[in-house]
């Protein structure tokens, strides 16, 4: 129980739920982002349905994303990454009114959230037991036990979590626990126009993000790829992963997110050894004086 790194297929059970037929399956989210229009109906359902405080109205100038990025009030965040068209448009089937401009840009949409990791640093570190991992495979946070102190923030390998300034307590998204807890989907999925964001078991929705990924390279878009799916990446695979058109990094995404407790067992055993060492030589410090 409390496993740190590598494949874990039973994340339930790892946090003390029993076998798999004692617990629910493992639910997420699947974020197509060749299907996403930008509309941030999910940012506003998220904030609905969870009573989450505005942000700020600010006018940031970055394209039409004025979230900019998650947060303790922002627990879905639709990036507009403008992108020079100074390659060939690809054909993804969606409305479009007359040819591109050639000297204008193009915008890859991504709505965001928190990935819900198989292996939580956030969990990991927290000292009071606020954040926990619930019946479902996902990673709440209560309030009510959160004491402020910010370990999760840094340890958090995506900076999804942090802490609301006029309240100083950490908050993210909880994949609705509420509206899951009563066999409902989550508010941001429930609103997504055209199913970008797709709800349900999660070993189904890779199965169904691999299928979709092999439909787009038939029809051309190569740079279709799969984020967060892997179970043998750096946090054991992600509950909420993504289906990129480009780089990672261009959507602001860390390349080969590692959990930062990775090492955790190994320092606590180094920590022990050099301890037990010196309590070593003190006491053969003390032998050598008496004689």
């Amino acid at each position: 129980m409390g496993s740190l790194w590598g494949r874990l297929d039973d994340v339930q059970g790892d946090a003390g739920y029993g076998s798999p037929s004692e617990h629910p399956p493992r639910m997420g989210f699947f974020t197509d982002t060749s299907v996403c229009i930008g509309c941030k109906a999910c940012e506003v359902a998220c904030k609905e349905w969870n009573s989450v405080p505005e942000d700020g109205y600010l006018l940031t100038g970055m394209s039409y994303d004025n979230t900019q990025e998650l947060g303790a009030s922002t627990w879905r965040h639709v990036a507009f990454v403008e992108k020079p068209l100074d390659v060939p448009a690809v054909d993804l089937g969606m409305p479009a009114m007359g040819a591109p401009d050639t000297e204008g840009v193009t915008w890859l949409m991504s709505s965001d959230v928190c990935k819900h990791c198989t292996h939580a640093a956030c969990l990991d570190v927290c000292p009071t037991g606020a954040l926990f991992r619930t019946e479902f495979g996902t990673v709440v946070v209560q309030p009510d036990v959160c004491n402020g102190c910010g370990y999760c923030v840094p340890a958090c390998p995506y900076g999804v979590i942090d802490l609301r300034k006029d309240d100083g307590r950490a908050f993210k998204c909880t994949l609705c626990y509420d509206r899951l807890k009563e066999g409902q989907t989550p508010a941001c999925a429930q609103a997504c126009p055209t199913e970008s964001i797709q709800f349900g078991e999660l070993t189904e929705l890779r199965e169904r993000a691999a299928r979709r990924v092999e439909e787009l390279h038939d029809r051309g878009v190569d740079v279709a790829r799969l984020y967060g799916a892997d179970p043998d990446d750096g946090v054991g695979g992600d509950g909420a992963f993504f289906l990129l058109l480009d780089e990672p990094e261009v959507y602001g995404l860390p390349p080969d997110p590692i959990v930062t407790t990775r090492d955790l067992g190994s320092m606590w055993r180094h920590v022990g050894a050099a301890a037990a060492t010196l309590v070593g030589l003190g006491v053969a410090s003390f032998l050598g004086r008496r004689r």
